[in-house]
């Protein structure tokens, strides 16, 4: 089956940027038939899923927490889905993983780590 090997994150300032990037093999179509998703889990808090794309044309969408800030994108030739995080902030800090699936239901990977903190 399909696994997710996410990468990119790190230690930023307030303020600052960070590119994820979500790696995908093991799939059973083609890329472009995967709906794929970001979510995150802060300290202490639940999953939130904060973007998705459907499957094929790819329409995009974002939590109000991140709308604005946060820019997802999916390469159907190199297995690859991304989020541009720009203004980041505190509360931005959380474990993100990508995810199969729209809302993120399906197989996650095993996240990366995004610390905002000055």
């Amino acid at each position: 089956g399909i696994q997710l090997v996410e990468s990119g994150g790190g230690l930023v300032q307030p303020g600052g940027s960070l590119r994820l990037s979500c790696k995908a093999s093991g799939l059973a179509v083609p890329f472009s038939s995967y709906a794929m998703a970001w979510v995150r889990q802060a300290p202490g808090k639940g999953l939130e899923w904060i973007s998705g794309t459907t499957r094929g044309v790819g329409v995009t969408n974002y939590a109000d927490s991140v709308k604005g800030r946060f820019t997802m994108s999916k390469d159907n030739a190199q297995n690859t889905v991304y989020l541009q995080m720009n203004s980041l902030k505190t509360e931005d800090t959380a474990v993100y993983y990508c995810a199969e699936g729209y809302i993120g239901a399906g197989v996650r990977g095993r996240g990366t780590q995004v610390t905002v903190s000055s």
